[in-house]
């Protein structure tokens, strides 16, 4: 067994298909399909059932996912810490959703450069699906999102309540208009709007990132759904307004990671993340 075809092994779990995983592996669907049955040899069991669906684990495939996850994460983390300068003891892979990047994460960095200054942080912006699959495949250790999956040997942690709230860069409007940004944050938020708004057409705006939607309205005028505490700097600046008797929504922020691992520093960090989610620049 190798470290290649374990990492086959966890892009198709990841995927869910033979053909993806071959796409994001570089590799031709022959060579995947290869790598896995060499593996299945060796193990003497079936990983996948494959139909015309994709490919899902066998209960032999879901007894060897933590093993693969190790397999590649003990090699991701001597090809990254061997080479470390002798300074630094460990390094730690962080992806969220840019919104929390917005303030949160980078105290959450601060706190990990005070709290242990020989750590290396490797960080990165992404959607959940490209964080959820670098989390199964072992290349990120923890993950930030707002709708997380749940897989096996991962953690999703309910980390604290986004307050969504309706921003306008006018001071009087009363509601979505005609220059309203649809921001999609996630199937919780689309029916809860659904239901607040009924008779609201199709929005002529759709942005997928609140960044975005602050972008766009601050260039053309418009109001959007934000964090209260991403759109509390431009509504004290005055460049946006809070819109009165609008509706707010709770949006959760999760945490996911490993629920096996001998990280060095996995436990401060999650440790760090939960104690800067509880302070007051979080929680609304």
């Amino acid at each position: 067994m190798d470290i290649d075809q374990a990492r086959t092994f966890l892009a198709i779990t990841a995927n869910g298909s033979f053909l993806e995983a071959a796409k994001q592996l570089h590799l031709t669907q022959s060579t995947v399909s290869a790598r896995l049955q060499r593996l299945e040899q060796e193990l003497g069991a079936r990983l996948f059932v494959r139909n015309r669906a994709g490919a899902s684990l066998t209960p032999a495939g879901r007894r060897f996912l933590d093993y693969a996850k190790r397999l590649v994460l003990t090699a991701d983390q001597a090809r990254a810490e061997v080479g470390l300068p002798e300074r630094y003891r460990a390094s730690i892979r962080i992806s969220g959703r840019i919104a929390l990047w917005e303030g949160y994460l980078p105290q959450w960095v601060g706190w990990m450069r005070r709290q242990a200054p020989d750590v290396v942080i490797h960080s990165d912006i992404g959607f959940e699906e490209d964080i959820m699959r670098g989390l199964i495949e072992g290349s990120l250790d923890i993950g930030l999102m707002y709708t997380p999956t749940h897989s096996p040997g991962l953690v999703v942690e309910a980390l604290f309540d986004e307050t969504l709230i309706l921003v306008s860069t006018r001071p009087d409007d009363t509601g979505p208009g005609e220059d309203y940004v649809y921001i999609e944050w996630g199937p919780g938020f689309y029916a809860r709007h659904a239901q607040s708004y009924p008779e609201l057409e199709g929005p002529p705006q759709i942005a997928n990132i609140g960044w975005l939607g602050i972008q766009l309205i601050l260039t053309n005028g418009g109001s959007c759904f934000l964090p209260a505490r991403m759109a509390a700097p431009f509504i004290e600046s005055g460049k946006l307004h809070h819109v009165a008797d609008s509706p707010e929504f709770r949006h959760p922020a999760y945490m996911v990671y490993p629920r096996q691992s001998d990280h060095p520093v996995l436990e401060q960090a999650l440790d760090g993340l939960r104690e800067l989610a509880a302070s007051q620049h979080v929680i609304e």
